[in-house]
C-alpha cells in the first residue's frame, strides 16, 4: 500500500507542476493582457483533485493520521482554483486580477501543504 501512496503522491506533484507551470507560461502574456487558462492549468487542477482525495483515502485506509483541517483548507482553495479555471478556459483572455488570484492560490496551496505540520 505505501508503494501506491507514494505513486499518488508523485501523480499529486505532476498535478501541481502542471497547473503551476501553466500558469507561469502565461506570466509574459498577463503582463501585456493577454493571458488565458491554457488546458494544462485545468487538467493539473483535476489531477490534484483526484490524487488528493485518494492520498486521503488510502491514508486514512492505514490508519496514518490525516489533519482533516489541512485537507478542508486545501480543497476549498483547490475548488476555488478549478471554479475559475473551468468557468474562465474558452476565454481569449483573462483580466491581470484573475488570472493572478489563480497563481497566487496555487501557491497558496503549496505553502499549506509544505509548512502547516
Amino acid at each position: 500500500m505505501d508503494v501506491l501512496i507514494h505513486v499518488f503522491v508523485g501523480l499529486h506533484i505532476i498535478g501541481i507542476a502542471s497547473l503551476l507551470g501553466g500558469f507561469l507560461t502565461q506570466m509574459k502574456a498577463m503582463g501585456q493582457g493577454t493571458a488565458r487558462f491554457v488546458p494544462a492549468m485545468l487538467h493539473g487542477a483535476l489531477t490534484m483533485l483526484v490524487t488528493g482525495v485518494a492520498l486521503v483515502g488510502l491514508n486514512q485506509a492505514q490508519d496514518h493520521s490525516v489533519d482533516n483541517s489541512k485537507i478542508g483548507v486545501k480543497l476549498a482553495v483547490l475548488i476555488v482554483i478549478l471554479g475559475l479555471v473551468y468557468v474562465k478556459r474558452d476565454d481569449e483572455k483573462v483580466e491581470k486580477p484573475l488570472f493572478g488570484l489563480v497563481g497566487l492560490l496555487t501557491v497558496v496551496n503549496v505553502f499549506i501543504a509544505v509548512l502547516w505540520t
